[in-house]
């Protein structure tokens, strides 16, 4: 890897800071530890002295960050996002404890483990690591460039939401925005060797259906031949029995396009003839891997169940909470009424919560496509970059309010065993991707 030009040791003693403070965000606000934000928040201008010299910071919505680093020249505005609020993480199971950021040689180098270091906290870090660099040679961006730190991106993103209504209020309109999304692969593309960099130019969209059966009770000894937690499996199996339907879109079928070019034969000629070949791929997709049918596909995976208080007494109230995926072209509506088909009983009721639809496809070309392209391809070398849809869902979705250009890419190589830590035990960052990312970021920052 190329010289950063920064202390990359301290850099990463800041990452380990950073990810020592448990800020574990949860959907039922009054369970979080505030403190423990007001810690993080509090860290910041120790660890990066310069960035809090040369820009302004405002706290939004209670504890996200937003700063702006005055630019030369004004209008055409640029958005780096990060959020450092993270999923808990219980300490059993973890090889390392996972709030202890722990450096932990491999035969692949040095590996900092811990909640946080790939969700989100290592974009986070990185971005400022830049910033720090940059301010501290006395850089000064053209125009001007705003650093948005949710607070809550893993629960509702009402930080980010509320920083949108501020840029609202303020007409300010960016030009690009860049939050976590995809990263820097391999082996997820048949007939594709080269590394590829998956930009989100979208993403699905998200909510939470409850399917809750109520009836009466009683002791368990004499059950009804249907109790409310049968009632509700059956309609847990039916659904899972019946996927959502299938199709390519647009991004999807440019990411084809763009892979099946740099794909050996005979996946070239497959890729390369959709006109011929697309049923046929499309059914491929669905069978490859669960990366690759989410792609092709709403999704609704039952993740809550609820039913009695006592072992020995029936459910009065059963519920299951199916946290569904909306694909591009889609619609909330549209997956809540498959859902419903697919369950076939109308004593199971069905409520949507916190329904976002997915976000509009921003385009793959232009200056701000261009640059993201060209600072991953100086980055990481002889990688290809491609469109996709983000299958998660990130803050960046609220800024589509107020900018055509928003993208998301976490600028680290991701191996699939590590991809599978995301939001499960064992997180952890490569030292060496994490310093890459901070090269992607000052290369970035310094073309804005």
């Amino acid at each position: 890897m190329e010289s950063v030009g920064f202390d990359e040791v301290r850099a990463v003693e800041r990452l380990q800071a950073l990810v020592r403070v448990p800020t574990v965000s949860r959907l039922d606000e009054s369970q979080t530890e505030w403190a423990r934000f007001d810690e993080f928040i509090e860290l910041l201008p120790d660890l990066y002295p310069e960035t809090h010299s040369a820009l302004t910071r405002e706290v939004v919505a209670g504890h996200s960050l937003l700063y702006r680093w005055a630019g030369r020249e004004p209008g055409d505005p640029a958005v780096l996002m990060a959020h450092y609020d993270v999923v808990p993480a219980d300490v059993d199971g973890w090889e390392h404890p996972p709030f202890a950021a722990e450096i932990v040689p491999t035969e692949h180098g040095d590996v900092v483990w811990g909640r946080g270091t790939l969700d989100d906290k290592g974009s986070l870090a990185t971005i400022l690591e830049a910033v720090e660099a940059l301010a501290a040679s006395g850089f000064q961006p053209k125009h001007d460039l705003y650093l948005n730190f949710g607070h809550n991106e893993e629960t509702t993103g009402g930080g980010a939401s509320a920083i949108v209504d501020l840029f609202e209020e303020r007409g300010v309109r960016p030009r690009l925005v860049l939050d976590e999304g995809g990263a820097v692969v391999e082996g997820i593309f048949p007939g594709v060797g080269d590394p590829i960099a998956v930009v989100g130019v979208s993403e699905k969209g998200i909510l939470g259906l409850t399917m809750t059966v109520e009836q009466e009770g009683g002791h368990a000894s004499t059950p009804p031949r249907m109790t409310a937690t049968a009632r509700l499996a059956r309609a847990i199996v039916r659904l899972n029995s019946k996927p959502f339907p299938k199709a390519f879109t647009a991004p999807n079928l440019e990411m084809i396009r763009t892979l099946g070019a740099r794909a050996r034969q005979p996946f070239k000629w497959v890729f390369t003839n959709l006109w011929l070949t697309r049923p046929l791929l499309l059914g491929l997709f669905t069978k490859l891997g669960d990366e690759t049918n989410a792609i092709v596909r709403t999704t609704g995976a039952v993740t809550q169940l609820q039913g009695a208080d006592a072992a020995n007494a029936l459910a009065e109230r059963a519920v299951a909470v199916v946290n569904v995926r909306v694909a591009v072209g889609s619609s909330v509506a549209e997956a809540v009424a498959h859902v419903r088909r697919a369950i076939r009983d109308p004593k199971v009721r069905l409520d949507a919560q916190y329904p976002n639809e997915p976000s509009p496809v921003s385009p793959t070309h232009g200056p701000a496509w261009t640059l993201i392209k060209e600072t991953i391809e100086h980055t990481y070398p002889g990688t290809i970059v491609t469109p996709y849809v983000m299958l998660g869902a990130s803050d960046g979705r609220h800024f589509t309010r107020i900018s055509a250009n928003v993208y998301r890419f976490s600028p680290f190589q991701m191996s699939k065993a590590e991809r599978g830590t995301l939001h499960a035990m064992n997180e952890r960052i490569r030292v060496s991707t994490y310093l890459s990312g901070v090269l992607f970021y000052r290369q970035l920052v310094a073309g804005l």
